[in-house]
């Protein structure tokens, strides 16, 4: 579920980067300044870190000739639990961006249209 900038009662939501029972979304409720925002931030931080970390441990097992399939597998695993992470991260990220502007014109990407007074 993406939250594209909800609000509660006038009071943003923001996604966390951790789910609930049966893998459901989080969220919280305020300013950005409470406990649950300071470690969803910690959380967020330790998930990136933990992401290049990975990537960098990917590289040097791909340029083994040697890795096995299962030493490959238990990466590719590895590799989409991070980046469900990251995705987590980035959607929360944008939602809260949306939400402090919500006139910001969106990201151009290669088959939209440039907007009228773009050279």
């Amino acid at each position: 579920m993406r939250t594209n900038g909800e609000f509660v009662e006038g009071r943003p939501m923001r996604l966390l980067p951790w789910t609930g029972a049966g893998g459901k979304p989080c969220y919280v409720v305020g300013d950005g300044t409470g406990y649950v925002s300071r470690r969803a931030d910690e959380v967020e931080s330790i998930q990136l870190d933990m992401a290049d970390e990975l990537l960098g441990h990917a590289a040097d097992l791909l340029a083994d000739g040697n890795a096995t399939g299962p030493q490959i597998h238990f990466l590719a695993g590895r590799l989409t639990e991070s980046l469900h992470q990251v995705v987590r991260v980035a959607e929360s990220r944008g939602a809260r961006l949306d939400a402090a502007e919500p006139h910001r014109p969106g990201l151009r990407t290669a088959d939209s249209e440039p907007d009228a007074d773009t050279p």
